[in-house]
């Protein structure tokens, strides 16, 4: 590593969510000849997570580095969703420049503006790169005009509002500056980033400073951490102290010194003020502590992100399939699993309640714990969720909750719907603007709380050609109650196998969330009711044996296909008197405190029907009730 700083830059990708930001560095890689000429390179490299490349987002910050010119790149690729907010804003403090990303169709979205104003906020001086310029009919010009009037509606000062901007595509691989000149590589946004992007600040004879950012693990080097070095120098194999969040030091060696090329980890014996890098050696450790010089500690500011807005309640499985699928069912082990993703994700909050088996967890929104939940399913939890629940805050005497600025890209003959449905849930329409594809773009203010339950309505409205996109806007005061789930739900009446039979007699009733061979058990949700009220339904019942026809014999009949219940959506739709059991191979959505719903008059119809079976054995089926 090199021990000028001027021959150093930490340069962030940053965008709305699918504006290119990996597609892009991709691209960068590509062309930096970090790859063998005979080497087959996937797309998007950078994201290495299964459910990143299942989803196409990046859920998780990245680190590489190329070399252009003898200078260094530190390159770091950023989520564009607002829920891993947090993992922006902890980048954001390790370097030095941006590139803003911008689609040249659709321009800035709300996650623009998110992403800007954190790195207007760090005060650095992003580099526009307009994307996808090679699409049909598109005006990158206009593109580059809203961005400048979002630049100024954030308070930009005069040096960042003249910002330099760039026209490319990053998925065929070019960058220019001008629009009329002609471009087959990424040579112009390389130049751009030497020129515009600062060197490091940081003297590499103080004593050594740096913060750590990044949290990972290895089955050889156990905890890893990443992070830039603001001051000084570090060594392989030195000691060192780490200062911890309440300003304990803890004394420490430098077990492994990595640094980054391409994609990969490198050992280097030292690397100087200006470079991020990976260190092992320090287990007890958490993100924006210090790992400082033994002789002279000092620590650098922590780390701030923003709060939490959205709460759910983890709880032990105890429904009656309780254990049956799951390889961790446990408190203990779920409460290990939560506090171990505290150590990464920055933020997320973790309470301990009153009962040992419940635990309180916040963070960004949906998104962000729907990705922790299916990522704990994937590895063999076992567990029940309530319903998502808004975390309000009390501002000036007065409950406020989080507000959200909605933004909708949809077709023209689904304009009236979405505002109707919106306006059930005290959204303020901002803005309306109509394209002339047949596109409208409409942006509201929201309460957080209105959004929940909103995307599976969305999509029908929509018939899925809807784009919508939401960010954190502000907390205002409590904008009252409203209804966001109109219909009951039809409940299992036993335990049992659901059967063709009884799923066909009752298919009047509404829509079905399973099919027909699905084990359900007493008190599971197993469809959505045409009413408001919830029902229950016998829908093991099977067909029985007459002298007209067998058992077996069915119709030429056929059942409407069920509706297919996410993760995503089951979070959406579960009530404040339901919970949603989550295991590795099952959604099941099940009521809690479930009342007695045989009425006196049922019970003696029973009683008769009971006594009718003893005289005429053959008139009623064996399991008709």
């Amino acid at each position: 590593m090199s021990s000028s700083i001027k021959e150093i830059r930490n340069v962030a990708i940053i965008a709305h969510v699918d504006h290119g930001k990996t597609t892009l560095v991709d691209a960068l890689l590509s062309q930096s000849g970090i790859f063998r000429d005979n080497e087959v390179v996937p797309t998007c490299v950078m994201d290495s997570n299964d459910l990143e490349r299942e989803r196409g987002i990046t859920i998780l910050s990245k680190n590489t580095a190329v070399n252009y010119k003898n200078t260094r790149i530190n390159i770091i690729d950023t989520p564009g969703h607002a829920d891993f907010g947090g993992e922006v804003e902890r980048v954001l403090g390790m370097v030095d420049g941006c590139l803003l990303i911008v689609d040249a169709n659709e321009g800035p979205m709300p996650q623009t503006r998110f992403v800007l104003k954190k790195a207007l906020e760090k005060g650095l001086r992003p580099i526009v790169f307009v994307n996808k310029i090679d699409r049909p009919r598109v005006i990158p010009e206009i593109a580059i005009d809203k961005v400048l009037d979002l630049f100024l509606e954030l308070g930009a000062d005069d040096d960042q509002c003249d910002f330099p901007y760039l026209f490319g595509s990053g998925l065929s691989g070019f960058a220019k500056e001008e629009m009329e000149s002609e471009s087959d590589n990424m040579m112009p946004l390389f130049e751009a980033i030497l020129r515009h992007v600062p060197p490091p600040v940081g003297d590499p004879e103080k004593p050594l400073q740096m913060q750590i950012t990044t949290l990972d693990y290895s089955d050889f080097l156990g905890r890893i951490v990443i992070g830039k070095i603001h001051n000084g120098a570090i060594k392989n194999g030195q000691q060192a102290s780490l200062i911890k969040e309440n300003g304990k030091t803890i004394k420490g060696k430098v077990s492994k010194l990595l640094g980054f090329e391409g994609l990969q980890r490198i050992d280097i014996n030292e690397a100087f003020a200006g470079d991020i890098v990976a260190v092992s050696g320090f287990d007890d450790v958490n993100i924006g502590e210090t790992i400082a010089c033994p002789d002279s500690p000092h620590p650098l500011p922590l780390i701030k992100v923003d709060e939490p807005t959205l709460n759910m309640t983890f709880v032990v499985n105890d429904s009656p399939f309780a254990g049956k699928e799951g390889k961790f069912v446990t408190s203990r082990q779920l409460k290990n699993r939560l506090e171990r993703e505290l150590l990464t994700n920055v933020a997320l909050r973790v309470e301990e309640t009153d009962s040992p088996d419940r635990f309180s967890v916040s963070g960004r929104g949906e998104l962000h714990l729907g990705i922790l939940i299916e990522t704990m399913r994937r590895e063999g939890f076992e567990f029940q969720i309530s319903q998502p629940q808004v975390i309000f805050r009390t501002i000036d005497g007065a409950q406020c909750e989080p507000i959200e600025t909605l933004v909708l890209d949809i077709p023209e003959s689904a304009v009236g719907s979405c505002i109707e449905k919106l306006g059930t849930r005290k959204a303020e329409m901002k803005n309306m603007q109509t394209s002339s594809d047949g596109r409208t773009q409409l942006e509201f203010l929201v309460p957080s709380r209105g959004l929940i339950g909103f995307r599976g309505e969305f999509v029908r409205i929509t018939r899925g050609e809807g784009i919508m996109s939401h960010s954190f806007h502000e907390y205002k005061p409590k904008a009252g109650d409203f209804e966001t789930r109109r219909n009951g739900v039809l409940i299992a009446f036993e335990e049992g196998v659901a059967t063709f039979y009884a799923l066909k007699n009752a298919e009047d009733r509404g829509v079905y969330f399973i099919k027909p061979g699905v084990k359900v058990y007493k008190g599971m949700i197993i469809g959505e009711n045409n009413r408001p009220q919830d029902l229950e339904l016998n829908i093991c019942k099977t067909k029985q044996l007459t002298n007209m026809r067998s058992a077996g014999a069915e119709e030429l009949d056929t059942l409407q296909s069920p509706v297919e219940i996410t993760l995503e959506r089951a979070l959406e739709y579960i009530g404040p008197d339901e919970m949603l059991e989550v295991t590795p191979d099952s959604i099941r959505m099940r009521k809690l405190n479930k009342k007695k719903t045989l009425k006196k008059r049922t019970q003696r119809q029973r009683e008769i029907a009971t006594l009718n079976k003893k005289i005429y054995p053959q008139s009623v089926p064996n399991n008709y009730y």
